[in-house]
């Protein structure tokens, strides 16, 4: 009961990060995002909030991973550290984009993420492989979500 918990505060978190980065992109969708100038590679906007929720999913069950089945180690620590780390500046992007409409700031933040996410893979597989490898779709979801944005930057 006590690891179903943990999973149900996980997805919480993560989900609700989600959730709350929705409430400052959903409004901007239809209206500055559709006037922005976007790279040919750029997914229909119906495709985010499907691929965001897998991701959010998955981060959830690596960070449970490494709160329930890691032993307690600096190894689990830094990683959980890490996580947190990846997971502010993920919130911190859609405001910076969606919200402020700072493309170029946003492109730095997601660098950022970016980076964060490889040092909370690296971290994580210290602790626990699973919930590392857990999180490769999420690495390569925004690196892809970089090109986009830069794409934005580029031409606009």
């Amino acid at each position: 009961m006590k690891s179903l918990g943990r999973l149900v505060l996980c997805l919480l978190l993560c989900l609700g990060v989600g959730l709350l980065e929705s409430v400052v992109t959903r409004p901007e969708i239809a209206t500055w995002y559709a006037a922005l100038a976007k790279p040919p590679w750029t997914p229909p906007p119906f495709v985010f909030p499907i691929a965001w929720t897998i991701l959010y999913v998955l981060m959830a069950v690596s960070l449970w991973r490494l709160w329930d089945r890691a032993a307690p180690s600096a190894a689990r620590r830094s990683a959980i550290t890490w996580f947190l780390i990846q997971l502010a500046l993920n919130a911190a992007w859609s405001p910076v984009f969606f919200g402020w409409h700072a493309t170029r700031a946003a492109l730095v933040v997601i660098v950022a993420l970016f980076f964060a996410i490889v040092m909370t893979m690296i971290a994580t597989s210290r602790a626990d492989k699973p919930a590392s490898w857990l999180l490769a779709p999420y690495l390569a979801w925004v690196a892809y979500a970089t090109t986009l944005n830069a794409g934005v930057v580029a031409m606009n």
